[in-house]
């Protein structure tokens, strides 16, 4: 159902994040580069051979001192063996085998996931180098020469990931399925929702594992339709956690959002919009993904007339680039207005993945021109020529110009509401590109 996943682990200078820069950036086809909140990329989708997989960068392990060595060492290979398929333990070949690597590879070993050895910086690769022998001591099984600053050995060590990863998931057909992130801060009742919606008027229920073991799916199916709910770790504020487990934190959820179709945003009633929201809410929206925000513990919010719209208008203002997500009052405790998610749930997927003519899409674009003209800058009038749609999830349409400079954001934004009020594109972000095209 979700793509396999790949974990690279070892010591901090062994060439990890240049293996996966190299890997993501050369020798496989990008499906997408997803960036996560921090500047260093932390994981991309990738393809070898056919196989869509992700591809991690856990990161090296940087101990402040030689005392807390051990239990970072063991925290990190944790992480992994929860997130992984597949882990490609890197290894320094000139440094050879270290204690540290002792004990990555004891820890690794004890998880029983499949694991591909690879040896880095055998820079002057052309035979078997003899280095390379005493890595058998691990018992890991072959190890593999490679060099990912001069790209030796690289396709050996893909095709042997090939090999270990799991080949059901690509096959399975879940079109029918709707996958559902429920995404949020911690304590904001993610895990409650989920319960609810799985202790009542179920039909079929299977637990699966997910990515990690704070990301849970949920298979369920009602009256309404099939789906999977992926109860998703919450982010905390930097301040309660070390940056490593903030890190990771924000990785489980970005891996969550990326395999969903329709996110649920929860927001505690009592704490309103904070900037942990927003954060987790831009994130969703960048990934171009359905939104709902569900405002929860709604029973125990004091209210009087007038409050439901006022909170919302509270949110959007904070929120102003979710302005398009329906917003839900609810009680994951007492089940108030859960019911009412699955056809929003529907709605949403379905206007995310909408597929709209050409014909129908210029017949409303002439409509918005001859409203509001195109906009002109020292005498030169933008001309719009016709609009296409490129893609679906998000809805993502392509306008030919004949001067990309005078398509100014304001028209764009004006373009794209009118997009949403004709065709009721509701929950879900629509993307614009701009390309130039001769005037004939």
């Amino acid at each position: 159902m979700s793509k396999p996943t790949v974990a690279i682990v070892g010591r901090p200078n062994v060439g990890k994040s240049t293996f996966f820069n190299y890997i993501v950036g050369k020798r496989i086809s990008i499906v997408e580069d997803t960036p996560g909140v921090t500047r260093d990329r932390i994981y991309a989708d990738t393809n070898w051979r056919g196989m869509d997989f992700t591809l991690i960068d856990t990161g090296g392990i940087e101990p402040e001192n030689d005392d807390i060595i051990i239990s970072q060492m063991r925290s990190q290979a944790d992480m992994a063996v929860a997130i992984a398929d597949v882990i490609l333990f890197v290894t320094d070949l000139k440094q050879g085998v270290t204690e540290a690597d002792k004990e990555i590879a004891l820890m690794l070993k004890k998880s029983q996931k499949p694991i591909v050895l690879v040896c880095n910086k055998a820079d002057n690769y052309g035979k078997t180098p003899d280095d390379i022998y005493e890595f058998y001591n691990l018992g890991i099984g072959d190890p593999y020469a490679v060099s990912s600053v001069n790209a030796i050995g690289i396709g050996d060590v893909l095709d042997a990931i090939y090999e270990k990863l799991p080949k059901d998931n690509n096959n399975k057909d879940d079109s029918e399925i709707i996958k559902v992130a429920i995404i949020g801060k911690p304590n904001v009742g993610k895990s409650s929702l989920v319960n609810k919606i799985l202790g009542e008027n179920r039909v079929i229920v299977s637990n699966i594992a997910g990515t990690t073991r704070d990301a849970i799916d949920s298979e369920f199916e009602n009256e309404f339709g099939k789906y999977v709910f992926i109860d998703t770790a919450g982010i905390r504020r930097k301040s309660k956690v070390t940056e490593n487990l903030e890190r990771y934190s924000v990785m489980r959820t970005l891996l969550a959002v990326e395999r969903a179709d329709v996110c649920i945003l929860m927001i505690d009633a009592n704490e309103g919009v904070t900037e942990q929201d927003a954060k987790i809410a831009g994130e969703a929206h960048e990934a171009g993904k359905g939104i709902i925000i569900a405002v929860n513990k709604w029973d125990e919010y004091e209210k009087e007339n007038g409050t439901v719209e006022k909170y919302k208008k509270e949110i959007y203002n904070k929120l102003a680039y979710l302005s398009y997500a329906p917003i839900i009052f609810i009680s994951a405790k007492t089940g108030q207005r859960v019911n009412k998610l699955y056809e929003l749930i529907n709605n949403v997927a379905n206007q995310n993945a909408i597929r709209i003519s050409t014909s129908v899409l210029n017949q409303v674009l002439n409509e918005a021109i001859a409203i509001v003209q195109p906009p002109t800058d020292k005498g030169k009038r933008l001309k719009i020529f016709y609009m296409t749609q490129a893609s679906t999830k998000p809805p993502t349409f392509v306008v030919f110009v004949n001067d990309k400079q005078l398509f100014h954001f304001s028209y764009e934004r004006y373009l794209v509401n009118q997009l949403r009020k004709e065709f009721i594109l509701t929950g879900t972000p629509i993307r614009m590109i701009v390309r130039e095209k001769k005037d004939e």
